[in-house]
């Protein structure tokens, strides 16, 4: 599996139909019983949100994806997670199925007013965000959080562990659930941090950052287990969205049965 090599300096590879995505999506969820919720954005296009319960489910998990409108793989995989339907029976699940639509319309990283939302969980600077977060506010807690990304630098899949009380981590399998549709990225360090077979483990504390991704608002608020996934995007879009599927599947199949 090769890369392409098209990616200079930016993003300069396949392009989704962001309408068409989430409209296939949306009736996945409609016809296997999903609660849909609509939220509004101040004067942008409204974000939609799904709940699933079975009713006597004893763990709760929560995805997100297309906070950055240059990164297809993540609205992709969660149509055909949705559109498959097969979810672990005793798991409750919240999905966000895109965070940044007016990027996704300009094929950019950022909102259309030029603002990078995974950096705005902590001064809330953006419709998008103050809407999202007064949401999940009113969500319960979540035994684990999967934030969906890509990277178009990348040499191949790899993924950020936020696990601050030191529970059994699901980081491994999930290289391992990848490993045999999309090359893992083996670099000792990625983004300036430390990592190993794809896996890094920041020391940090979110307090101490002036900005803040999803992930910091989620493991601060919603969770003690929160795991970005980041598909490579010099390889072909369904090469990324299959080791976004895979690496999502194998999270949440371990955390309903730990």
């Amino acid at each position: 599996m090769q890369r392409l090599g098209i990616n200079k300096d930016r993003y300069a590879g396949e392009q989704i139909d962001l309408d068409a995505v989430l409209a296939g999506g949306l009736r996945s969820a409609a016809a296997y019983g999903w609660q849909i919720d609509t939220i509004p954005v101040e004067a942008g296009p409204e974000l939609v949100a799904f709940r699933r319960s079975t009713g006597a489910a004893r763990k709760r998990a929560y995805l997100s994806t297309g906070i950055h409108g240059d990164e297809p793989a993540g609205p992709l995989a969660v149509r055909r997670l949705l559109e498959e339907n097969s979810w672990p029976e005793n798991l409750d699940l919240w999905v966000c199925p895109c965070l940044n639509p007016s990027g996704f319309k300009l094929n950019r990283r950022e909102n259309a007013q030029g603002l990078d939302l995974n950096r705005d969980y902590r001064h809330l600077q953006s419709a998008e965000i103050r809407a999202h977060v007064a949401w999940l506010r009113r969500q319960p807690q979540f035994e684990l959080t999967l934030c969906l990304h890509e990277d178009w630098e990348a040499h191949g899949f790899y993924l950020y562990e936020l696990n601050p009380d030191a529970q059994p981590s699901l980081a491994e399998a999930m290289i391992a659930g990848v490993q045999p549709v999309c090359p893992i990225d083996p670099s000792p360090l990625i983004e300036g941090r430390e990592a190993e077979n794809g896996i890094i483990r920041p020391n940090l504390d979110p307090r101490s950052r002036p900005q803040w991704p999803e992930s910091f608002f989620l493991i601060q608020t919603k969770t003690r287990l929160s795991y970005t996934l980041e598909a490579p995007s010099d390889f072909t879009l369904a090469t990324r969205a299959n080791a976004l599927v895979a690496a999502a599947r194998t999270a949440l199949a371990l955390i309903s049965e730990s």
